[in-house]
């Protein structure tokens, strides 16, 4: 695997990328679609996902097969079919509906920091995920999940605390998803070795 870069995201062959930004060190698996998303720090997902109308935090773990931001059809209108919408491609004389488009853009789905999305699991639109938390693979997710809380199931529903509270709260307090690349070079070691408590009581500060 090449070396990845904080000037520009490795973007694996056939991905389909529009409207989205990426921060440093981020990685787009092979045959993954991005669309008016943005990806912070370190974030990644690995093959064949589907992201759309999504903010990522920093050091989010995206599994293989993972849908975010997954789009609705008009299911109050007389017909849920694209030509309602897509209508340009069943009609010369007859445009595509700008306003569903500018609709399911403003659906923003959120994925905190420090977070692992299981493989194949699906975030609907304007679901936030907190930081540190977990999908499990295939869970179908549409609502908010907590910081630092697990999930999973379909629809998905809370199986346990990743931490403590408390220690919940200290890890989002230290937020060391914002420290740059050089101290967390430094800190390798200990994330490593040390348990999350242990973590907080190194670098916790005085």
């Amino acid at each position: 695997m090449a070396r990845l870069r904080s000037d520009q995201p490795f973007i694996h062959p056939d991905c389909q990328i529009s409207g989205s930004s990426f921060g440093e060190f981020v990685e787009i698996g092979a045959g993954s679609r991005v669309v008016n998303s943005a990806f912070g720090d370190y974030s990644y997902c690995d093959r064949t996902c589907d992201i759309a109308n999504a903010e990522i935090g920093k050091f989010a773990n995206i599994a293989s097969f993972t849908r975010i931001g997954a789009t609705d059809h008009p299911m109050e209108k007389a017909s849920l079919h694209h030509f309602l919408y897509r209508s340009a491609d069943y009609w010369d004389d007859a445009e595509d509906d700008a306003d569903w488009f500018k609709h399911r853009a403003s659906r923003v789905a959120r994925i905190g920091h420090d977070t692992w999305i299981g493989h194949a699991a699906i975030i609907k639109p304007e679901v936030t995920i907190g930081h540190g938390a977990v999908v499990a693979s295939g869970s179908v997710v549409t609502k908010d999940v907590a910081p630092y809380t697990i999930v999973g199931g379909v629809t998905a529903k809370p199986i346990r605390n990743r931490y403590p509270v408390g220690v919940a709260e200290r890890m989002m307090d230290l937020a060391w998803w914002d420290w740059d690349n050089a101290r967390l070079r430094a800190a390798l070691p200990d994330f490593r070795t040390l348990g999350a408590e242990a973590f907080l009581e190194k670098y916790e500060p005085t």
